[in-house]
């Protein structure tokens, strides 16, 4: 008998590996990604300090408001519009992408490329 690992546990491992790799600095700020199943996270991190520096969810109410599921491609597309308008005011320009552990497509590759469009580089 197979016996394979639950889905989350093998996506923290791949989280794990993808952090030893790089880390969020005060000149490049980290981009982090969380899924549920029912909502969208992203947070802007500086890893030396320890500081979250900006944040957006779908479990916000306007963001909830604007967008009509929270959990589809188009509330990640808001998110990712959301997070570069809160680092441009924050004066963030530059961020490493983590997808979390998460594969590069759907929900993941909406929220980054919304983000680009909105001025963030990565």
């Amino acid at each position: 008998m197979v016996n394979k690992e639950n889905r989350k546990l093998i996506r923290e491992k791949k989280h794990r590996r993808v952090r030893n790799r790089f880390s969020g600095t005060a000149q490049r700020p980290r981009l982090a990604v969380y899924r549920s199943n029912k909502h969208i996270y992203a947070q802007i991190i500086d890893d030396e300090a320890h500081v979250t520096l900006a944040a957006a969810g779908t479990v916000e109410k306007e963001i909830a408001e604007a967008i009509e599921h929270t959990d589809d491609i188009a509330a990640a597309e808001k998110i990712g519009e959301v997070i570069a308008q809160r680092a441009a005011e924050k004066g963030i320009t530059e961020v490493v992408f983590d997808r979390g552990g998460y594969i590069y497509q759907g929900k993941i590759a909406a929220l980054a490329e919304a983000a680009r469009k909105a001025g963030l580089q990565f």
